[in-house]
């Protein structure tokens, strides 16, 4: 490694970045034809900007073609709880852990960019930071650096972090030398596969967007496909049993961020309070959380089928004034509930 990459990482690692690994721009040929057959077979659903400038998806040497080096960082934010455990508590709602406090997007972004200033003030030369809002694929970029391997479930899994955490990238003009890629270390495994609750991997390696409840819940903004709502379980933003169930977890690193600390009124909130929130609830909840930019009516709809799923007859009084709903998405969610609740 040479003296300029050391002090580069060291400089990522003081940053709190818990690993730091570089690969070239071109150091993934293959993410082209994956994600042009990706697309073809409609797996990406509603999320129409995975087709968009598929050539910078596809190839991230175009993206920005003075780059000559991509550095990729790697931050846990591994739970201090049980993620699985209020899966079993039909009367409160599971988010997801990455979303149980701050944006992380605002969080990786600013630490990405110190780094950056540094390395300009430093060794000169140009960058650029991405951190999941270019089209930038990040977990391809990562394997190819040697942060790890995209595992069966499609996510990147690390020896030393498990998969709890969050990437970025720096793309710089700076020439470094390239880390060896990731090898795969899933072997015969196939936990991740077995805990989706709605069979969304076609195959190991594969993922079919339109049935992942983290698309269905978050980007997804017409209404569920009703074989696949009692299928959400309490689940209203984001999933975790393919993450959570992964054996490479007993290696997770501490998160070392407090603001990726699960917020206490999110680690199990009650669906019944969830139920009763306006838009200006709902804002001032989720104010500086991820949370917030899927808007009120599409958190709404996803708590009303977590309510239907409840098994709970109670919440039916609380179900009335989310029938005549001005968004039709809500109402025809309230209008499941209620059927569901009264069968019960």
């Amino acid at each position: 490694m040479s003296d300029k990459k050391n002090e580069i990482v060291a400089q990522a690692q003081a940053e709190g970045f818990a690993l730091a690994r570089v690969c070239r721009p071109d150091a993934v040929p293959d993410i082209a034809a994956r994600l042009e057959q990706f697309v073809a077979e409609g797996r990406h659903g509603d999320m129409a900007w995975m087709g968009e400038r598929m050539n910078w998806r596809g190839n991230p040497a175009a993206l920005w073609p003075e780059a000559r080096s991509v550095i990729m960082l790697a931050e846990p934010y591994s739970p201090d709880h049980d993620p699985m455990e209020v899966i079993g508590r039909p009367d409160r709602a599971a988010i997801s852990v990455y979303a149980q406090n701050k944006d992380y997007h605002d969080i990786v972004k600013k630490r990405l960019k110190r780094v950056g200033r540094w390395m300009i003030e430093r060794f000169g030369g140009e960058i650029k930071v991405f951190v999941d809002t270019a089209p930038v694929m990040e977990k391809p970029l990562g394997a190819a650096s040697g942060l790890g391997w995209q595992g069966k479930h499609t996510n990147l899994l690390s020896r030393e972090l498990g998969n709890w955490f969050f990437l970025g990238a720096i793309f710089t003009t700076l020439e470094l030398p390239a880390d060896a890629p990731g090898r795969e270390n899933c072997g015969s495994c196939t936990a991740c596969l077995d805990a989706c609750p709605t069979d969304a991997f076609p195959a190991p390696f594969q993922l079919d967007a339109r049935r992942c409840i983290s698309y269905l819940t978050i980007e997804h903004k017409g209404p569920v496909d009703e074989e696949l709502r009692a299928k959400l379980g309490n689940r209203i933003y984001g999933c975790d049993d393919c993450l959570a169930a992964c054996p490479w977890n007993k290696f997770a690193a501490e998160a070392q961020e407090i603001r990726y600390a699960a917020r206490e009124d999110l680690v199990a909130p009650k669906l019944a309070e969830l139920m009763g929130l306006d838009d200006a609830a709902f804002r001032a909840k989720f104010s500086g959380s991820p949370i917030k930019r899927i808007g009120r009516d599409r958190f709404l709809r996803n708590v009303l089928y977590a309510v239907g799923n409840s098994n709970d007859p109670t919440f039916l009084p609380a179900l009335e004034q989310h029938l005549r709903d001005p968004d039709p998405v809500v109402a025809d969610a309230a209008h499941w509930a209620e059927a569901r609740l009264l069968t019960i």
